[in-house]
């Protein structure tokens, strides 16, 4: 059974997110502060961390940066208010694998805890098949860049790259689809699993990070391309020996 853990300030709020993630057969546990939930992440597992921005003391945004150098596998969902878009914008670049906004409906709140474990368990899935295959698919080689799809690791011209589990997912499928345009929407089903419109930005934060990590200039990127009113794809001839 997958364990959520669920830092929120607000004693009300938290009861009724865990109420509602306790009906799709989640275990849930809950904290107030940012202090006690870096104690909690340090001595036990959790599959998601739906982590308040506005906490007393150390802030969301700040457990999420410490989590990040931490744990980089860590699954975040960041929960911010409507109007605080700097916030969301400031979750995402420091490592967020998405955010909510307050309110949000009980629908929204299952199904997008819902898709981020649909996705961690599905990619667990492919990689322990490669394992017992014991198959050289375990490997995907694109000239310099290559990704090992059983342990997550990346390296670039013999380099290793530490990237999130989000990232290495967006990374791998475009990898896995080389020169092909991808819209945010399409990206959005595909790496997220979110079929509904208005969460592109989270897209846009997660390419320009990756862009931070595997481009040599992240301003006129060469490997993760835009394709100016269409979307994003990995070229080809940017990771070419």
């Amino acid at each position: 059974m997958d364990t959520i853990l669920v830092v929120e300030d607000d004693q009300d709020i938290a009861d009724l997110i865990s109420l509602n993630l306790q009906e799709i057969g989640l275990t849930v546990e809950h904290c107030l502060s940012g202090e006690v939930a870096l104690e909690k992440l340090a001595n036990n597992q959790y599959d998601l961390v739906m982590l308040d921005v506005m906490l007393p003391g150390i802030s969301g945004l700040d457990v999420c940066r410490q989590l990040r150098e931490q744990k980089p596998e860590q699954v975040i969902l960041m929960v911010t208010s409507r109007n605080s878009e700097i916030d969301r914008v400031l979750g995402l670049e420091l490592g967020a694998d998405d955010y909510m906004t307050k309110p949000f409906s009980v629908r929204e709140l299952q199904a997008r805890v819902r898709s981020q474990l649909r996705r961690v368990h599905l990619l667990s899935k492919i990689s322990q098949q490669q394992i017992e295959k014991q198959s050289p698919e375990q490997y995907l080689t694109l000239g310099v860049l290559k990704i090992d799809c059983v342990s997550h690791l990346v390296t670039l011209n013999g380099n290793n790259v530490e990237l999130t589990s989000t990232e290495f997912d967006l990374l791998f499928y475009l990898a896995s689809h080389p020169d092909q345009v991808f819209s945010r929407e399409q990206l959005l089903s595909s790496v997220w699993g979110y079929h509904h419109s208005g969460y592109e930005h989270t897209v846009n934060s997660h390419i320009n990070r990756l862009r931070n990590k595997v481009e040599t200039n992240a301003t006129k990127p060469a490997i993760v391309q835009t394709v100016w009113g269409v979307g994003y794809k990995l070229c080809r001839h940017g990771v070419a020996a």
